[in-house]
């Protein structure tokens, strides 16, 4: 008897006390050990072949299932009290899926028996052709699981009810870009649903390895420039209708690259990138600078299509060719005067910036694209009138010291200058404490900016959105916010930003910056062709059925 194997479970009672072929309670001197000849009789009579090979299996017989199996294998008609011996799987816990606890054997002897009558016929004894086949077989060949008699190609039928539900390429190709896993990951899980017979028979896991091939097809490498050498085929192998004025360019940098991706103009389709950068000096700005951003427009053919550019007002200075920084005259549009602070909220219209001359009005480099070509930034635009409205604050006052009580992990530095991102400001706007810790001054800039970002820098433009930003810029001015570039558009260009500037918002562009940065991270600096191609299969759809929970 293994008690070292049974021990380990714990059980109430050990496996060893009870028979392996009835699973009745066996008394130390009824047990029989397992011999070969007893093996043949139980493949011959149950049609299954013995398998002790666990320690929560019982490992003998008794001497009755013992006598009776040998009589019947040398010719005699005896029979077992059943047709279906004990199967034995392994339990789950020990209160109530063990068969080993849950039996009571208090006052068991083997005087009590208890037959259990069947139904099913014995089988008939087996002839001597039989009985010297099974003897001359290795027993140990047979696989012992419970399906061993089953048919290993059968499949259930297409028209019951309740069917299983066999998974075909496309199914799992696009249960891939949902989960969205990785190469590695992606063939395990096709291994592990192959191996549980979940995967139709045509399905193929091994085109996971090669899935960015076709996508990557579409990209060039120019000295350390990935870029999309056939945009208009690379949308129709996307399945995505293509028009260029429908779509506009997204240029934006990073701490490890510069890039240039298409957004669509409504937000109804996915982002594509179109091309990738890592040529750049972290002391000098980093990826965005002139000879940068020029480089990616050549290649990508700009001139040809001509989209409208939405970008931070850093690229679209560097764009237009201005100085960087907060020169004096840094507005594309006009020669406002930065310097300027007492015309700032007294003087709305000024002089109009007619042309770029290299050298003039703070203009450095020729303009890449048109100025009336620019989208004006609502998302940093936002972050600006916040960022504004925070250094204006009394920063001994109960709001700003509420502040930093509800965004603790943001340094000192960054709650001083009022540097925020977009859920941050979300969650401010929805607290109603805040709104009672400010002063007269503070609360009227405060709700009036809620106003604007509700009624005028999302998806909906008020009738009156003018009179409400107007209505801003005086709070703003009674509270003693120094006017940015940002206020500046909005107080004289309010007429330049789009009807829907949810529709053509850069946040679309910055959402694109999470959504790569996982494949920067899996590819380790291997920014190449293959990483785009991988994001660009992710963005294709094969199976058209309709899901309840869409990804």
């Amino acid at each position: 008897m293994n008690t070292e194997r049974s021990g380990r479970r714990n059980c109430k009672n050990e496996p060893n006390k009870f028979r392996y072929v009835c699973g009745q309670y066996i008394v130390k001197s009824q047990t029989k050990n397992v011999s070969e000849k007893v093996k043949s009789a139980y493949l011959l009579y149950f049609g299954r072949a013995i398998n002790q090979d666990k320690p929560w299996i019982p490992q003998f017989f008794c001497v009755s299932c013992y006598a009776t199996l040998i009589s019947w294998l040398n010719g005699n008609k005896t029979s077992m009290p059943f047709a279906v011996p004990a199967l034995w799987r392994e339990p789950s816990n020990h209160y109530n899926d063990c068969y080993f606890c849950m039996t009571d054997i208090r006052g068991f002897s083997k005087k009590i028996k208890h037959n259990i009558q069947e139904e099913m016929p014995p089988p008939l004894p087996p002839t001597k052709n039989e009985i010297k086949i099974s003897q001359a077989s290795d027993l140990s060949n047979v696989e012992y699981n419970d399906d061993s008699n089953k048919d290993r190609d059968f499949l259930p039928s297409t028209s019951s009810l309740g069917r299983q539900h066999l998974i075909n390429q496309s199914e799992f190709n696009d249960l891939i870009r949902d989960l969205d896993l990785s190469i590695r990951q992606a063939e395990l899980l096709g291994s592990r649903l192959k191996e549980w017979k979940l995967l139709a028979p045509n399905t193929k896991v091994s085109v996971q390895r090669k899935r960015n091939k076709e996508m990557a097809s579409f990209y060039s490498n120019f000295e350390n420039i990935c870029y999309c050498n056939d945009i208009e085929t690379l949308m129709s192998e996307l399945n995505i209708p293509y028009v260029t004025q429908e779509w506009r360019l997204f240029i934006d940098g990073s701490k490890t690259s510069l890039k240039a991706v298409l957004l669509h103009n409504g937000n109804k389709y996915a982002s594509v990138p179109i091309a990738y950068s890592t040529v750049f000096n972290r002391r000098k700005n980093g990826g965005e600078t002139y000879e940068n951003i020029k480089s990616i427009l050549d290649l990508i053919k700009f001139k040809d299509f001509r989209w409208k550019v939405c970008a931070d007002l850093k690229v679209v200075a560097i764009l237009l060719g201005l100085q960087g920084g907060f020169t004096k005259y840094c507005c594309f549009l006009c020669l406002w005067d930065s310097r300027a602070t007492a015309k700032h909220y007294t003087t709305k219209v000024w002089p109009e910036r007619s042309e770029f001359v290299c050298g003039k009005a703070n203009v450095k480099h020729a303009p890449l694209v048109d100025p009336k070509n620019i989208i004006l930034p609502p998302l940093h635009i936002k972050l600006g009138l916040m960022k504004n409205f925070v250094k204006a604050m009394n920063k001994e006052g109960d709001g700003f010291l509420y502040l930093k009580t509800i965004f603790s992990k943001l340094s000192d530095a960054k709650l001083k200058e009022g540097i925020f991102v977009g859920p941050q400001i979300r969650t401010l706007m929805k607290d109603p404490n805040f709104d009672k810790k400010l002063t007269d001054k503070e609360l009227d800039a405060w709700l009036s900016l809620k106003t604007v970002v509700k009624e005028f820098l999302g998806n909906h433009r008020a009738e009156n959105a003018e009179q409400l930003v107007n209505n801003m810029l005086r709070a703003y001015e009674k509270l003693g916010c120094r006017m940015s570039l940002k206020i500046h558009f909005l107080h004289s260009h309010f007429s330049f930003f789009p009807s829907n500037l949810g529709a053509v918002s850069d946040e679309q562009g910055e959402r694109f910056h999470q959504d790569i940065k996982k494949l920067e991270e899996r590819f380790q600096g291997r920014w190449d062709t293959n990483m785009l191609g991988d994001y660009c299969w992710r963005l294709k759809r094969e199976d058209t059925s309709k899901h309840k929970r869409q990804s």
